[in-house]
């Protein structure tokens, strides 16, 4: 999939310019685009956007608050070349979530390696959940690798929603991805609040999962009964008055059936992940996979403990 790069100039001169450079990439589609048509352009969502200070009439400033301001292009990376080198103004740009501000003449191979790394950057990026800004699963593998190869005592949290499907099918997707931010923001909150370690961690796998890290002598027990008790109060709002009173959703099957589902709510399996016990993080997701699911068996909000300590014997609590 080609990379585009909104290049903002009321000439074609920078264009021209970055096209040369990017002659032999097939990855990247250049699009030159006027400060009138900035609010069309961004419906695009370009990889990068490369602004010309000096071919423009609209302020620096202003350009760039408006395209940070655009919600879906808050994180796009944005390059300003400008021959205006006072440092004053420099500071004042970059002060607008600019990535980088490339002084005027350009260097041609500063700015193509400048364009190359920002981009690849992005990729990087990507792997983070746009949708709550946790990190994915590659940033949540490396920080269990990093933490069993330290030989560290810490405790796995993988949290997922009750019903949620069953929500989604009534209230909508939109609807859905408010509940989801308010379960990624629960779940941080809590776990910032209650940690006397501070050695936490925060992951978004996807949907409706989540997982976390604490440290064995956090109380993650007290963490998971204050993520629950906040969620189910808070939840709430995400549903209307009707569905609160009768405690369940009506959803019809595919047979136009009516079928009731309880309220979402949050189940939560933990891990204690003492030294040696495990081999890889493949060991302890299984495990994971096991007490979360005990977890969703229990109606309502739960959590369930495992806290084994070899291969023969479960020794699990659930809440």
């Amino acid at each position: 999939m080609a990379q585009e790069i909104f290049i903002i100039d009321d000439s074609d001169e920078l264009k021209n310019t970055i096209s040369g450079l990017l002659r032999k990439e097939k990855d990247y589609k250049l699009k030159k685009v006027s400060t009138e048509n900035i609010d069309i352009a961004l419906k695009n969502i370009p990889s990068l956007i490369i602004i010309n200070e000096d071919k423009i009439e609209e302020n620096i400033i202003e350009v760039c608050k408006r395209i940070r301001l655009n919600e879906d292009n808050s994180i796009t990376p944005i390059i300003v070349i400008s021959s205006n080198r006072e440092k004053e103004h420099r500071i004042e740009v970059l002060k607008e979530c600019v990535e980088h501000y490339i002084k005027a003449p350009i260097d041609n191979e500063y700015l193509y390696h400048t364009i190359k790394n920002v981009i690849r950057l992005l990729d990087t990026n990507r792997r983070v959940s746009p949708l709550t800004g946790l990190p994915g699963n590659v940033q949540i593998q490396a920080e269990m690798k990093k933490r069993l190869l330290n030989k560290e005592d810490f405790v796995m949290l993988y949290l997922d929603l009750d019903n949620f499907k069953a929500y989604n099918d009534v209230y909508g997707f939109l609807n859905g991805d408010e509940i989801i931010k308010f379960t990624a923001k629960t779940i941080t909150n809590n776990i910032d609040k209650l940690s006397i370690s501070g050695n936490t961690f925060v992951g978004h796998i996807g949907g409706d999962d989540f997982v976390a890290i604490v440290s064995e002598e956090d109380d993650y027990e007290s963490i998971c009964q204050s993520i629950i008790a906040e969620f189910d109060r808070g939840v709430l709002k995400y549903f209307n008055e009707d569905d609160v009173e009768r405690g369940y959703l009506e959803v019809p099957n595919r047979k136009c059936i009516i079928e009731e589902f309880p309220l979402t709510s949050i189940s939560i399996g933990v891990v204690v992940v003492s030294k040696g016990r495990f081999h890889n993080v493949l060991e302890i997701g299984e495990v994971g996979a096991q007490v979360k699911h005990l977890a969703k068996t229990t109606m309502g909000s739960a959590y369930v403990i495992d806290r084994r300590k070899d291969d023969n014997k479960i020794n699990c609590k659930i809440k």
